[in-house]
């Protein structure tokens, strides 16, 4: 299966991410497509541009689309949507370019598992983060849980500790 751990920044996907693993020890875990341009040498800016995201939906897209079948992956191309949504240069990313190569990638997925932010919240965020946070949060809500698109994946939503997150997350796999 091809499952992608999603959600806001510090949430708690990698970590998340990373657990399932141990669970599954046959599966193999991508790193978030941001990681992964940073190991290539791309220097992000402090708040990345709308080029900068799109860089980061193509490398999600190609790491589905090369992909073994036993794969877990820290992010996936909805996650690089919900902030290319949410950027002060929105207007200029340009959605229809990209729908069809973001549905055949998420339709490659066996499953969604989405991390929300939680009430209280039960990680340390800085101020200036807040407020993207919980925008970037409820676009994904919109993207994952409601399926905005009508993409028509399967997904689970999580919460709790790690311990329960990780059993949902398992539950959701049949």
């Amino acid at each position: 299966m091809r499952i992608a751990v999603s959600g806001s920044h510090r949430v708690g996907k990698t970590t998340l991410a990373v657990a399932l693993v141990e669970a599954l020890p046959r599966y193999a875990f991508v790193p978030e497509p941001y990681r992964l341009l940073e190991e290539d040498g791309h220097t992000f800016a402090e708040m990345p541009s709308i080029a900068d995201f799109e860089l980061q939906l193509e490398r999600s897209i190609q790491c589905i689309r090369e992909s073994g079948p036993n794969t877990i992956f820290d992010r996936c191309p909805l996650d690089i949507l919900g902030y290319l949504m949410t950027h002060q240069g929105a207007e200029s990313f340009r959605l229809e370019d990209w729908l069809l190569s973001i549905q055949e990638s998420v339709s490659e997925l066996d499953l969604v598992v989405f991390v929300p932010i939680e009430d209280p919240d039960r990680i340390a965020v800085p101020r200036s983060e807040v407020g993207l946070r919980a925008e970037v949060d409820a676009v994904l809500h919109d993207l994952i849980v409601d399926d905005a698109y009508g993409l028509g994946f399967d997904m689970v939503s999580v919460s709790g500790s790690l311990a329960e997150r990780k059993a949902q997350a398992l539950s959701g796999l049949g």
